[in-house]
C-alpha cells in the first residue's frame, strides 16, 4: 500500500501559492507531468480536467516546484524534490504546451531515482521530440513470470536501471507525425536477499529467493545486462490538448528492433500499440476516457524488458501510463501483454474533479495462451486538483483496488 499524505497537502499548498509565471527569453522546452511518488511506482502521467480549456498566454511559463514524499513497505518512507516547466514556444497558442520535468528522491533503505523528461513541441508542431533519461536504485518485491504467480513467491529484488529513452518525429500530414525512437535499459548491481517476504513485508525464513529459482530465469539473465533497440514510430493524434484531453483521439504504433547491432545483449523485436479515445458525455463536464495497450515480443526477452501489468511505463513516451492501478507494479509480466482501461472524469466545483476507473488485462507466452478465466481486474475512485488551468495540469490522488490495493499520489492523469 502507498501513502502519500504530507505529499497531498504540500502540493495543494503549492498548487495555490507558487505558480510563477515568467516571459520565455529562448525557445524552452518541455511535456508531460510525470510520477511524483512512488518508486515502484504506480504514479505518474499525463494531466486532464473536465473543463473547457483557458485561453493560452503565448510567451509564458510556468514552474512549479513539487516536493516529494511517500511510504512503501519494500523502500520505507522516501522524500526529496522535483520541478515542473510548461509552456508553449514562440507566439502560436494553437500549438499545444511543451513540458519538462526534473525530480529527484531517496529512501530510508537507500532507494533513489534522478530523472528527466521532457516534450517538446516546436511552433506549428512541425517537428515533436519527446522522451526520458533516468537512473533508478530500485528495491522491488518479484513475483515470478507469467498470468498466475503465487504470492508465496514475493522475494526482495535490488538492482540498479539506466534509461535513456528518446523519440525524434515530424509531422506528415494533420495529425500525424512519423519518426524514429531510441530506447537503452542497462540493467545491473542485480541483488537478492535469502529468504521471501509476506504480506507485511517481513522475511520468511527458510524459502530461497524466487528470482534464483524461476525457471524462466537463467543465470545469464542474473547478471547485469543491456537491451537497446531502435525502431520507426507512426502517431495520429487528435487530442484537444495532449496533457488532458477532453475529446479527440490518439494512436501510437511502434517497433523496436533490439540487437547486437546496437549493443543489445539480447536480441527481439517489441511490438505495441496504444489506443486512447476521449469524449464528453451528457455535458463538457463529463469526460469518458478510454485506453486500450497491447505489447508483443519475440526473441529472446530478458526479464526487466517484459510487458507487465500494474505496471508504471514511464517518461513522456508512454505519457507515465499507469497500467491497471490496485496491482503491484509487474506483478505479473510477460512476453505477451493486452490490457484496457476506462475512467469517467467529473468536474465537481472550482477546481475539483472526481473520478471512477476500471482496468482489465492479462499476459502470456504466447496470446493462445490467454483464457477467460485468466484475466485480471483492478478499479478504484479518485479525486483531482487542477492547479495549471492553461495547461490542464492535475493534481491526481486514487485509492485502487485490486491484488494489491492502495494509494496512488502523482503529477497527472493515469493516461
Amino acid at each position: 500500500m502507498r501513502v502519500f499524505p504530507l505529499a497531498l497537502v504540500l502540493t495543494f499548498g503549492l498548487a495555490l501559492g507558487a505558480q510563477a509565471q515568467t516571459p520565455v527569453l529562448a525557445p524552452t522546452s518541455a511535456d508531460s507531468a510525470a510520477k511524483a511518488a512512488a518508486p515502484t511506482a504506480p504514479v505518474a502521467s499525463t494531466p486532464a480536467p473536465a473543463a473547457a480549456p483557458v485561453a493560452a498566454k503565448p510567451n509564458k511559463i510556468t514552474i512549479l516546484p513539487i516536493p516529494v514524499l511517500f511510504y512503501q513497505q519494500e523502500t520505507g518512507a522516501g522524500y526529496g524534490l522535483g520541478g515542473l516547466l510548461s509552456g508553449r514556444l514562440g507566439s502560436d497558442t494553437l500549438t499545444r504546451a511543451s513540458n519538462a520535468r526534473v525530480q529527484y528522491w531517496t529512501t530510508q533503505k537507500k532507494q533513489s531515482l534522478l530523472q528527466f523528461v521532457h516534450t517538446v513541441y516546436s511552433p506549428g508542431e512541425k517537428y515533436y521530440l519527446n522522451g526520458e533519461i533516468s537512473y533508478y536504485k530500485n528495491r522491488l518485491y518479484y513475483f515470478g513470470t507469467g498470468n498466475q504467480v503465487s504470492n508465496n513467491n514475493r522475494s526482495f529484488l535490488d538492482f540498479d536501471l539506466f534509461i535513456i529513452n528518446q523519440r525524434f518525429q515530424k509531422s506528415i500530414a494533420k495529425n500525424q507525425i512519423l519518426g524514429l525512437q531510441y530506447r537503452l535499459a542497462r540493467t545491473y548491481k542485480i541483488v537478492t536477499e535469502d529468504g521471501r517476504v509476506d504480506n507485511n513485508g517481513d522475511e520468511i525464513k527458510g524459502p530461497t529467493n524466487y528470482f534464483l529459482l524461476d525457471p524462466r530465469i537463467d543465470q545469464r539473465q542474473q547478471q547485469s545486462y543491456t537491451a537497446s533497440g531502435i525502431g520507426p514510430v507512426y502517431t495520429f493524434d487528435s487530442r484537444d490538448v495532449a496533457l488532458g484531453a477532453t475529446k479527440g483521439s490518439l494512436l501510437d504504433l511502434q517497433l523496436m528492433f533490439n540487437g547486437g547491432f546496437v549493443g543489445s545483449n539480447y536480441n527481439f523485436v517489441r511490438y505495441q500499440i496504444d489506443a486512447r479515445h476521449f469524449q464528453p458525455i451528457f455535458s463538457n463536464k463529463t469526460i469518458l476516457a478510454l485506453q486500450f495497450l497491447g505489447q508483443f515480443h519475440s526473441g529472446t526477452v530478458p526479464w526487466h524488458e517484459l510487458a507487465g501489468l500494474g505496471a508504471n511505463l514511464g517518461g513522456t513516451l508512454y505519457d507515465n501510463a499507469n497500467l491497471m492501478r490496485g496491482i503491484y507494479e509487474q506483478r505479473y509480466r510477460d512476453r505477451q501483454m493486452m490490457t484496457a482501461q476506462a475512467e469517467l472524469r467529473q468536474h465537481l466545483f472550482w477546481r475539483l474533479d472526481g473520478a471512477a476507473f476500471v482496468g482489465v488485462g492479462q499476459v502470456g507466452y504466447n496470446i493462445s495462451d490467454y483464457t477467460f478465466g485468466g484475466i485480471h481486474t483492478a478499479g478504484g475512485v479518485g479525486a483531482r486538483f487542477n492547479f495549471i488551468r492553461r495547461d490542464r495540469v492535475n493534481l491526481r490522488f486514487d485509492y485502487a483496488f485490486g491484488s494489491d490495493p492502495g494509494f496512488y499520489f502523482a503529477i497527472g492523469e493515469a493516461f
